[in-house]
């Protein structure tokens, strides 16, 4: 039984499809943020029994479009929950051109266009953060497998490869890596998964602007290194997930070259900020990272799946995953570049033409619009970070480096001990009320509204609606006698 369709009926799907994605990008500023939902709700208006007969395009069409207006909006340009960038429509449609070549690009014989496209979108992307304008590395789902896949790299080429097959309880003393406080929860979370443990991420303290401290972090490798320890990674944090501070990337690689450390870079939200000519400075010393992990779907605009780990020494990145190979995945008598697999150099067997999304999108937008749109957001971080510092009921909790700003409503007539239960309150109902999004981040043990800006709809006129959303949740909670 063949499942082709003839033409017509082809038509009728991509123009019907077609159709409700621009519908989509036409309403999107007009739509709330957060739909009125509830659990079930999504499913109490679709379909939900499994049919055994195919049912009319029109009525799929309009359950896709239930399906839209029921979920949350990260392409509005008052959501400022995550760094959690919009996708462009050319982003979207190139999902669309991969997904019909379902290519699996495994290898480059597997998938020898795809193989090529994202061997040059990772060059480029190396070439874009300023870190390696012959970059190697491979697009992952996100930054959470690409900074698991550094850190294996990373153990393996201190520990050596015989752990692969002996396991960790084999390879002598127990390895250690070190991070900030503020670092993303995937490093302690690949730290467990890959067996070293999350006690063994040494969380250094930060200074009075939430960076690593240098001092704290040779403390703690000497103490280490003394107890028979096997320090192996520092991991430095380009754009933490909480307050976007950029750790002093230069001074953590001297460190990690005086101690012959690997040095990887977590820069999956902001890293791209170094178009911004006005943040350069700030990464200085990203270029000598042994690996930087980075999402073109953080802050470059692209759909979700796209993240990236890149590197320079491709050797010890395929040593790390170099051990019996199966018979079916033999690669034979091919060229070196024909002989190419991304399984020699990641976890995933099966894996989507991630590349194709990041490659038109660049392509058809070009480096210095791209570059335009995040010194946007970084600007209207500012201009956040300002109207909240000249505001009396507002308090800005930490410096806004790049496009986040976690402030709190501070009004005098509120005790500091109820200020956090309170912006807990405030928080859920701009949430709920669907005209913003904020979510939040704990600064200094005070908890935080934060805003995060990555995306090219936000305008000034947004910031301050946000502004007015958050005064106007905090009046009602007082009327309501919850303030």
């Amino acid at each position: 039984m063949s499942l082709d369709i003839s033409k017509e009926a082809l038509d009728e799907i991509s123009s019907r499809a077609a159709a409700l994605v621009s519908e989509y990008f036409d309403t999107i500023r007009e739509r709330p943020v957060l739909a009125p939902n509830y659990a079930g709700k999504t499913k109490d208006a679709i379909n939900v029994e499994l049919p055994l007969e195919g049912r009319p395009l029109h009525e799929l069409i309009d359950e896709c479009r239930t399906v839209m207006d029921l979920s949350r909006h990260n392409g509005h340009p008052r959501f400022f929950g995550y760094v959690a960038s919009p996708s462009t429509p050319i982003g979207a449609y190139a999902d669309l051109i991969a997904s019909a070549l379902n290519a699996n690009v495994t290898c480059w014989r597997s998938g020898p266009a795809g193989t090529e496209i994202e061997q040059l979108v990772v060059r480029w992307l190396g070439s874009l953060i300023r870190y390696d304008d012959n970059a190697k590395g491979l697009l992952t789902s996100g930054g959470s497998m690409a900074n698991m896949i550094a850190l294996l790299i990373a153990s393996r080429r201190k520990g050596g490869t015989e752990v692969a097959r002996k396991g960790l309880w084999n390879a002598g003393a127990p390895m250690t890596i070190y991070a900030s406080e503020e670092v993303h929860m995937s490093i302690p979370k690949a730290a467990d998964i890959l067996g070293f443990g999350r006690d063994q991420v040494r969380l250094v303290a930060c200074d009075e602007r939430q960076r690593m401290r240098v001092d704290e972090l040779r403390t703690r490798i000497n103490t280490d290194l003394k107890d028979g320890l096997r320090p192996f990674c520092i991991v430095g944090s380009a754009g933490t997930v909480n307050t976007g501070v950029v750790d002093p990337l230069d001074q953590i690689a001297e460190i990690a070259r005086e101690f012959d450390l690997w040095f990887h870079v977590d820069g999956a939200y902001g890293a791209p900020g170094v178009l911004d000519q006005r943040k350069s400075e700030l990464f200085a010393g990203l270029e000598r990272a042994d690996s930087v992990s980075l999402d073109p779907h953080k802050w470059l605009f692209v759909p979700v799946d796209a993240g990236c780990l890149l590197f320079r020494d491709s050797v010890a990145a395929a040593s790390a995953f170099s051990t019996e190979t199966a018979d079916y995945i033999k690669v034979h008598g091919l060229t070196e570049d024909a002989a190419f697999a991304y399984w020699d150099y990641g976890v995933e067997l099966s894996r989507r033409f991630r590349a194709l999304k990041v490659w038109l999108t660049l392509n058809y937008y070009g480096v210095r619009r791209i570059a335009e749109a995040i010194v946007d957001d970084n600007s209207l971080a500012a201009y956040l970070g300002d109207r909240v510092s000249q505001a009396d009921d507002f308090e800005l909790l930490a410096p806004v480096e790049l496009s986040i700003c976690c402030f709190r409503y501070a009004p005098r007539h509120v005790p500091e001990s109820e200020l956090d239960r309170l912006n807990e309150r405030i928080m859920a109902a701009v949430q709920k009320g669907g005209r913003a999004y904020v979510s939040n981040a704990t600064v200094d043990g005070k908890f935080a509204l934060r805003a995060c800006i990555t995306n090219f709809r936000t305008t000034k006129a947004d910031i301050e609606e946000t502004l007015s959303v958050v005064r106007e949740a905090a009046s009602s909670l007082a009327t309501d006698g919850h303030g």
